[in-house]
């Protein structure tokens, strides 16, 4: 695939808040088959291919399904955003837009039922993670952004296709969701995808295996970004983001019309944190809320499961 990446701190983001984004400028990149792989051993899903006849598993689907076709027009439209996708990552987007529509009927991964509005509202929406993405600091080897509460595997599963140098963990706490998205990564074949079934409030607590220097392993503060769609409002998923990013890591919280609102709210929360807001940017489909990690995360955070979504942090009525 072809997409835009700016080295170093994304200045951008440091310098006006809301701002927009220009289209980004096109170049290609390829995974380095040298690279180190992620530092979590054993946790690398090796998927399973599903047998045709496999029905008593509702997220089951056959892998002869074939690819959905993008609706005229929705070339022209992910190209005026800047973002080139090659014939055959559009083939797989499609193939994982069949997938999940198939096996939509049969339990709820999505309320959109529309082959066409799910190629603007999953699949571009999505992409236009893409620049931002671009903006993370340098990483020593791989990057990797870990996608918390990923539900049917969006936008995680379309940005693995669309960016095969960066290494993907896609969280979700409901089995059924990390099942599909399992199978998905097999039939797809994508080698930069893991898929953990847990609570991000005790993944972001997990520090790895204790060394006698240091730890190994783990997923507090292991990453280069984290991302979060529709999980829920920046003070409670702040929580649940922030510890799992390294210091200088960013968050990208994907929201809507209510960003400001959220942002505002989440002040204290993002202050206790040890975190800023360092940017909103204006996409074709929504907004994007862009964190950065100053410091490290106080070890009492997250709290235990559910408590971030009960008592968000800061808020009247939460945890002061």
């Amino acid at each position: 695939m072809s997409r835009s990446t700016a080295p170093g701190r994304p200045t951008g983001l440091l310098l006006s808040t809301p701002m927009t984004m220009d289209p980004p400028k096109v170049r290609c990149n390829q995974p380095d088959p040298t690279a180190d792989q992620p530092a979590s051993p054993g946790e690398r899903s090796q998927g399973r291919f599903v047998k045709n006849d496999d029905r008593g598993n509702p997220v089951a689907f056959s892998h002869d399904l074939e690819a959905i076709v993008p609706p005229a027009g929705w070339a022209g439209k992910i190209a005026e955003f800047g973002i080139g996708l090659e014939d055959a990552e559009v083939e797989q987007l499609g193939k994982y837009l069949a997938a999940l529509m198939d096996v939509n009927t049969r339990t709820n991964l999505t309320a959109i039922r529309d082959a066409d509005e799910a190629w603007d509202r999953h699949i571009f929406d999505a992409l236009t993670l893409v620049p931002v993405l671009g903006e993370m600091p340098e990483a020593d080897g791989r990057k990797r952004v870990i996608d918390v509460g990923s539900g049917g595997g969006l936008p995680g599963i379309p940005l693995a296709i669309a960016m095969p140098e960066i290494d993907f963990v896609l969280l979700d706490a409901t089995k059924r969701k990390t099942d599909f998205i399992e199978n998905c990564v097999a039939w797809l074949g994508l080698t930069n995808v893991t898929v953990i079934n847990g609570r991000a409030e005790g993944v972001g607590q997990d520090k790895g295996r204790k060394l006698l220097q240091g730890y190994t392993g783990g997923h507090r503060e292991k990453y280069d970004g984290a991302m979060a769609r529709a999980v829920g409002k920046v003070a409670m998923i702040a929580e649940l983001t922030v510890p799992l990013v390294k210091v200088g890591g960013l968050v990208f919280l994907t929201k809507g019309e209510k960003a400001d609102e959220e942002v505002t709210d989440a002040k204290k929360a993002l202050h206790m944190l040890h975190t800023h807001h360092v940017g909103t940017i204006e996409t074709p489909t929504g907004r994007v809320v862009v964190l950065e990690k100053r410091r490290g995360t106080p070890k009492m955070y997250p709290r235990r499961d559910g408590e971030p979504k009960r008592v968000p942090l800061g808020i009247t009525g939460g945890k002061n």
